[in-house]
């Protein structure tokens, strides 16, 4: 069965993509932890982190700094905080948040946002992104 990411990939769902190419995509994540949280996603549904091959392993990451960057242009705090967790979707996915201390990136913190709220931000990262 398609993970969920794969469904917003296909358009089965929605998704506010701030980037794509084709390896990976960055969306908007529905329950942000802080205004501007996004998940780099690679398109090949891989479970564990530890099984990317290492050239989408760069690639991801490479991504994920040049997102940060947007991000953090868009959304000014102290660091943007990166978590891959893999408990929740058995897709990798990594999070980027931006943070000013640890406790920022506690997932417990994370609340639903609005599908307008979501837009606009991928909007504006994603004008970055080009």
């Amino acid at each position: 069965m398609s993970s969920v990411f794969t469904k917003i990939m296909n358009q089965e769902l929605p998704g506010h993509f701030v980037y794509e190419d084709d390896q990976c995509i960055v969306i908007m994540t529905i329950e942000p932890i802080n205004p501007g949280h996004v998940l780099v996603i690679p398109r090949e549904e891989i479970n564990h982190w530890v099984d990317l091959p290492e050239a989408l392993a760069s690639h991801l990451m490479l991504v994920s700094q040049r997102t940060a960057k947007a991000v953090q242009s868009v959304f000014p705090a102290k660091r943007i905080g990166m978590s891959i967790v893999g408990i929740e979707v058995p897709h990798v996915h990594i999070h980027l948040c931006p943070i000013n201390g640890v406790s920022d990136m506690n997932f417990a913190n994370a609340c639903a946002e609005t599908a307008e709220v979501l837009a606009d931000h991928a909007q504006q990262l994603s004008a970055l992104m080009q």
